[in-house]
């Protein structure tokens, strides 16, 4: 009973850890592209979620906008951003608010 309580515990314990780690990035992010088509919503109740540069471990690569149903009513989409964090970069991934 003593070990599966020890167990549990360390399993929660190492998830919040595991689950708040973030990937701290040494190359500073390109500028944001200011330029692009975002055209007409396909349909009433759709939202612009804009592109985002994406580091893939070895450079950063461009991920297109595009349109998209909001999960439920009244959320507005956060976009995804990079914070400069001591020595480099940290990415935060864009959610609904």
């Amino acid at each position: 009973m003593y070990f599966t309580r020890a167990v549990l515990w360390v399993t929660l314990l190492l998830g919040g850890v595991v689950g708040f780690a973030q990937t701290v990035i040494r190359v500073a992010p390109p500028a944001p592209v200011r330029v692009g088509v975002v055209g007409v919503a396909p349909g009433p109740g759709y939202v612009w979620m804009g592109g985002y540069q994406s580091w893939t471990g070895t450079r950063y690569v461009w991920v297109a906008g595009r349109w998209v149903r909001p999960p439920r009513a009244g959320v507005v989409w956060v976009s995804p951003r990079y914070v400069h964090s001591g020595g480099g970069w940290v990415f935060y991934k864009g959610y609904w608010r």
